[in-house]
């Protein structure tokens, strides 16, 4: 179970990510100026895809455990 929940928080990571980076190019959003900025835009995207990747996981393997009960 262990590994199933870090494999899917992996996968909903990469697909959130995917997901802010094309909301961000729709919105118009101006490219961050500098190599520093562009980095740190970056990280912030993956830090808040992971922070909603780990939410999702643990409310959808909750909800699983509540329901095999």
């Amino acid at each position: 179970m262990v590994k199933l929940s870090l494999l899917l928080m992996a996968v909903a990571t990469v697909f959130v990510a995917m997901g802010l980076r094309w909301r961000e190019e729709r919105m118009g959003a101006a490219p961050p100026r500098g190599f520093v900025a562009g980095k740190k835009a970056a990280l912030n995207r993956w830090l808040t895809a992971a922070a909603i990747a780990a939410v999702g996981t643990s409310v959808l393997l909750g909800v699983l455990h509540w329901a095999q009960y």
